[in-house]
């Protein structure tokens, strides 16, 4: 594959070292939407709407940089395309329509936190996978590919059958919390967000590209401390919690 420039190495590298921080930062601040929504954020969307504000940037500057600057006729490349949107339409456009918002509201400083990283990881990952480099059609056959895009259909799973699990746990018209129950609910509190680990970490072994492990690095950073914040939440309101869920990884974390 082509040599990367210098210079977009050191920053996608310097984005990377971003994320270490981010992750040691959301162990002591949990984001404040969803469950953990609270005051002193200053001006409130709709969640529905900031769901789309926040994620339909990584479909659409994607494809946009595809269109603009990528090869058309390249059939791996289109295929990896599909992979991207697979996750992203879904996640920008048919998911917060479908969620129970129950009138919550999510803060716009955390609607302009996620615009800038889906802003910046959907620039890196639009002109590195999609512009720059170039896949041949034999690229589908390849180990790399065939293992990353394995991975990457089971997190799929996983994420939208945990997705599917949480709509269910109430009737239309209840309010309230469940404890989720069924799949990997069994063993962990948010198989939802290592579903979507896997996802990232999976289309960076498929895509074999920097901006890949770059984007798979900050969705640990965000997902990891929010299931264990999920995880508390969890066991400070049930009592009877199962004790044998871990936060994130069976019988580990």
């Amino acid at each position: 594959m082509t040599a990367l420039p210098d210079t977009y190495v050191l920053w996608v590298e310097l984005w990377i070292g971003i994320a270490a921080i981010t992750f040691v930062s959301l162990f002591f601040i949990a984001a404040p939407y969803g469950r953990h929504h609270r005051e002193g954020w200053g001006p409130t969307v709709p969640d529905r709407v900031g769901w789309i504000l926040m994620e339909a940037p990584a479909s659409l500057l994607v494809l946009g940089w595809f269109l603009w600057g990528g090869d058309l006729s390249s059939t791996a490349a289109w295929v990896l395309m599909g992979l991207w949107q697979l996750h992203y339409l879904h996640r920008a456009f048919i998911y917060p329509l479908r969620k129970r918002a129950d009138g919550r509201r999510m803060p716009l400083a955390i609607v302009a936190m996620a615009l800038v990283f889906n802003g910046v990881n959907s620039a890196l990952i639009g002109w590195e996978v999609f512009v720059h480099r170039s896949y041949p059609l034999a690229w589908l056959s390849d180990p790399r590919f065939l293992a990353g895009a394995a991975l990457f259909l089971l997190g799929y799973a996983i994420n939208k059958h945990s997705d599917r699990v949480l709509r269910g746990l109430r009737a239309p018209g209840e309010t309230g919390h469940r404890i989720p129950r069924g799949g990997l609910y069994r063993w962990i509190s948010c198989p939802n967000y290592l579903g979507e680990i896997l996802e990232w970490v999976g289309f960076a072994v498929l895509s074999w590209s920097l901006a890949g492990v770059a984007f798979a690095a900050w969705t640990i950073a965000n997902l990891a401390p929010r299931a264990l914040d999920h995880h508390r939440w969890y066991r400070e309101r049930f009592p009877d919690y199962p004790p044998e869920r871990r936060a994130l990884i069976p019988a580990i974390w």
